[in-house]
């Protein structure tokens, strides 16, 4: 059976089992292995089969328009959408007993639309890269529809399969691999060669393709933090009445806020671009600050990290300041910190909450 952390609720809203929650009841590992490998299958013969009506079985580049590096890019894409949709719906279906809410329905969206950037623009950076390898090659009419199908295959494979074992951890890796590829392929296409010289929201500034990448990127960035800030708190034990609702509410600010960051660009909506922003900064540490109040059984070693997490963004906005930095290297900077601070926490919180299923037994057994 597969796990998942990502449908616990029972319709009460409490948490489904004590031991490792399962995700589909009545699938077996094997059965889900060949539903992956099934999904493959199918995407390879459609793929090649359009492949070959796109190309005409003539010789193409390797990657640049018209070529099928860029072909196999966007049937990727597409691809791993629809695989993870019907992933998702598969689990809903067999492990999760209550009606869907529309939260989980962006959540399956946004969950979807992630994969599909890192299958498009993994693939486009793949064949870039061969690219200058084979300077001036072509592939050749069979190798075409074989590249074509087979990329597509492993793309629905690794997505359906992903889209079924999803859990908290696999989901913020998916989470940090999503923001990382949309926000490079924004470095990289940008129209202002300078972009660099103002901030990282000058990125979206623009009305071009670039511009339109990392706004999106963000906005659904945003939805996969609230995701994570409303599954990721449930579970974990503390003494304080309202501790697991505050972190999760301001978890949830900071999702919010990032999105919002790409919903109103820096151009057009200067002030509240930069209160939003400057919001989800202070949520952070407003986080980091009563962490340990909110949940004292959280592990010393990890208050301590969002302390110095939080110090090193101080002194790089005073660096700033100062003149000695520039915006763009403190956003950079702090982007990161912050992205691995929530990705530690999830892990945190999931020990805790696996810690405390297990007391209860062990006590049973002690007594």
């Amino acid at each position: 059976m597969t796990q998942t952390s990502l449908d616990l609720p029972s319709p009460e809203g409490q948490p489904r089992t004590h031991h490792a929650p399962r995700v589909l009841d009545r699938f077996s590992e094997r059965s889900l292995e060949s539903l992956a490998l099934g999904a493959g299958a199918v995407s390879f013969v459609i793929v090649a089969i359009l492949a070959m009506v796109a190309f005409g079985f003539q010789p193409t580049p390797i990657s640049g328009p018209g070529s099928v590096g860029q072909f196999a890019a966007i049937a990727s894409g597409v691809v791993a959408f629809l695989a993870v949709i019907g992933g998702r719906i598969l689990v809903h279906r067999q492990g999760v007993h209550r009606r869907l809410t529309p939260l989980d329905y962006v959540d399956v969206a946004a969950l979807a639309f992630a994969h599909a950037v890192i299958a498009l623009l993994g693939w486009t950076l793949l064949a870039v890269i061969l690219e200058d390898a084979f300077i001036g090659a072509e592939v050749f009419p069979l190798a075409v529809l074989i590249l074509a199908g087979a990329t597509s295959a492993m793309t629905a494979y690794l997505a359906f399969y992903s889209a079924t074992h999803m859990d908290l951890q696999l989901l913020a890796v998916v989470l940090a691999v999503f923001l990382v590829f949309g926000v490079l392929a924004s470095m990289l296409t940008a129209s202002d060669p300078d972009w660099w010289k103002d901030n990282l929201s000058a990125l979206g500034m623009s009305s071009n393709v670039s511009a339109f990448a990392f706004n999106i990127t963000i906005i659904v960035a945003g939805f996969l933090v609230t995701t994570l800030a409303r599954y990721s708190t449930r579970g974990i034990p503390t003494t304080h009445p309202k501790g697991i609702a505050r972190v999760r509410l301001t978890l949830i600010v900071v999702g919010v806020f990032l999105g919002m960051v790409g919903v109103f660009p820096v151009d057009q909506f200067f002030a509240l671009h930069t209160g939003v922003a400057s919001g989800m900064v202070v949520a952070y540490g407003v986080l980091v600050i009563a962490l340990p109040r909110w949940i004292p059984s959280m592990p010393r070693a990890f208050v301590a990290l969002g302390w110095l997490f939080l110090a090193v963004t101080l002194v790089l906005a005073v660096f700033f300041f100062i003149g000695y930095y520039t915006l763009t290297a403190v956003e950079l900077v702090a982007g990161i910190l912050v992205f691995t601070w929530i990705v530690l926490f999830i892990r945190n919180a999931a020990a805790l909450a696996q810690d405390a299923r297990h007391e209860p037994s062990a006590e049973a057994s002690a007594g």
